[in-house]
């Protein structure tokens, strides 16, 4: 038997999955699993890394227990290994942006300058949605969208948000949401529905945490609801 005490055993694995956290790139693509299953090649395409490269961080978090991964011919996809893992995510989030001076001044330059006013939460959208006279935009690529989205939803990848403006109602409150909370897109569709006379809000987070929070979510052309609603 192992003479080696059994505390510092089971640190030494939580150590090895913070050091599969511990880059900037593989936490990124964590955000990207979170939308749903993806191959290496989408993932690298999606994060600005080679195929390569996405493939290593890729197998690292696999072995840390934070993704999955299956082949299909010759293809390999990967997703996050449960909604626990992007728990942890949201807990690294709030930690950096309540202990780090430098994740707070991001937050506050980068981010709230792009939008000051308050996000809508997930339990205000549900009413809204529920008593209508809302339009829900996701502006992710129609890939995430069907993979999941939420109820209702429309899909106008930001990039072809200026052009397709007249397919929302004007007189209607515009709630975008799209990766996550610190997804860019969001910010930039709400700048931009604004500036065209919109009455345009963000949803606080994204995609991922409105389905780790068991709300309803859509796929595939079908409703697939949480077990459990909140």
């Amino acid at each position: 038997m192992s003479n080696e005490n059994p505390s510092l055993a089971m640190f030494a694995q939580f150590a090895a999955v913070a050091r599969a956290l511990g880059h900037p790139h593989r936490l990124a693509l964590m955000q990207l699993m979170a939308q749903g299953e993806c191959a290496v090649e989408t993932l690298a395409e999606r994060s600005g890394l080679t195929v390569a490269n996405a493939s290593q961080h890729l197998q690292r978090l696999r072995r840390a227990g934070l993704a999955v991964a299956r082949k299909d011919g010759q293809r390999v996809y990967y997703r996050i290994a449960g909604d626990s893992v992007l728990s942890l995510l949201a807990d690294l989030r709030r930690i950096a942006e309540r202990n780090l001076a430098e994740a707070r001044q991001l937050v506050q330059t980068y981010f709230e300058r792009r939008d000051s006013l308050e996000p809508v939460t997930r339990r205000e959208l549900r009413r809204l949605m529920r008593v209508g006279g809302v339009t829900v935009l996701d502006v992710r690529s129609p890939e995430e969208f069907a993979a999941g989205h939420l109820p209702g939803a429309a899909n106008i990848p930001v990039r072809e948000l200026e052009r397709r403006l007249k397919s929302l109602p004007p007189s209607q409150r515009v709630v975008a949401y799209c990766r996550g909370p610190y997804c860019i897109f969001s910010y930039e569709a709400v700048a931009l529905l604004r500036e065209h006379g919109y009455d345009a809000r963000r949803l606080e987070d994204g995609f991922p945490e409105w389905r780790a929070a068991r709300m309803p979510v859509e796929s595939g052309g079908g409703a697939a609801r949480a077990a459990r609603k909140r």
